[in-house]
């Protein structure tokens, strides 16, 4: 392939973030898709170009699913999508970058679709992220969709035009979350070990690709990866994610990332506003 798929059909309005390039149906409900990850990245390669971050691959089964919903299960341009959960693991030395951009094959398999009349209302599917062959990941979603007339009625009003966002609060320094700008620290202080304030700023050009009603998934995934990068002081990096997401982030209250436990192989991260879950995220790690 030699261009990308159009951004709208992955939701996204730079077509440097649309990482797919095709796609084929194999069988019902089977399908493979084509992808490539450039050598450097704004935010989802590490700061010595080294190495993938498995947020990438998250991104990129993102992006699939939504690509065939569009593509080959009519789902009109226009409807939302809303994540329910993801779960991900990668194999770490499958990520590391190479002299030529990553040529990736994500092998998508649609399960359990739900239907509201002629067009699906929710769905789940499993990705398995190929690499020349070798397994980069196996990833597990399910997701609703919606009109936007429902959509609408759903946030009762709130929209990107409508809702201000909160001042976005001193962040933590970059090398402590793994990043190498202040600008992508999603993390501030607070006043509990374990705990952060979350740093939303709308005007990230990855995290806020087009404006937004509320703090995008990706966001409080990348949130969950700081926050274990933190606490284990850098000493481990995380390769694999059970996310579970309960309600919309809201931009303009503010929302605490806390670590409740953890063990030998993962740490539980949930992300909290206004008494509420927001999300619950077991990242699973490896030793650095």
């Amino acid at each position: 392939m030699t261009a990308t798929v159009p951004r709208q059909l992955v939701h996204r309005a730079a077509v440097a973030e649309t990482l797919l390039t095709g796609w084929r149906r194999l069988a019902e409900n089977r399908f493979t898709v084509s992808a490539q990850w450039p050598r450097s990245h704004a935010l989802h390669v590490s700061p010595d170009w080294s190495s993938y971050d498995p947020l990438l691959v998250v991104e990129t089964v993102r992006q699939s699913g939504t690509l065939l919903s569009h593509a080959e299960y009519d789902v009109p341009m226009g409807h939302r999508f809303v994540l329910d959960s993801f779960d991900v693991t990668t194999s770490w030395k499958h990520l590391a970058v190479g002299p030529l951009p990553a040529e990736l094959d994500v092998e998508v398999a649609f399960t359990d679709v739900q239907y509201r009349g002629p067009r699906p209302a929710s769905a789940r599917y499993t990705a398995h992220v190929l690499r020349s062959g070798d397994r980069v990941a196996t990833a597990h979603v399910a997701f609703t969709c919606m009109s936007d007339a429902v959509y609408r009625r759903l946030r009762a009003g709130r929209t990107s035009e409508t809702v201000l966002a909160l001042p976005v609060p001193t962040g933590l320094p970059p090398a402590a979350v793994g990043r190498a700008l202040p600008a992508d620290v999603v993390l501030a202080p607070s006043d509990r070990d374990g705990r952060w304030r979350l740093r939303v700023n709308t005007a990230h050009p990855v995290f806020f690709d087009h404006p937004l009603d509320h703090v995008p998934g990706m966001l409080l995934l990348e949130a969950a990866r700081q926050a274990v990068t933190v606490h284990t002081v850098g000493r481990r990096t995380p390769v694999s994610y059970e996310a579970r997401f309960h309600q919309y982030a809201e931009l303009d209250e503010p929302a605490w990332i806390q670590v409740v436990e953890q063990d030998l192989t993962g740490i539980r991260v949930v992300g909290l506003q206004g008494g509420t879950s927001l999300f619950d995220c077991r990242v699973g790690t490896a030793e650095w």
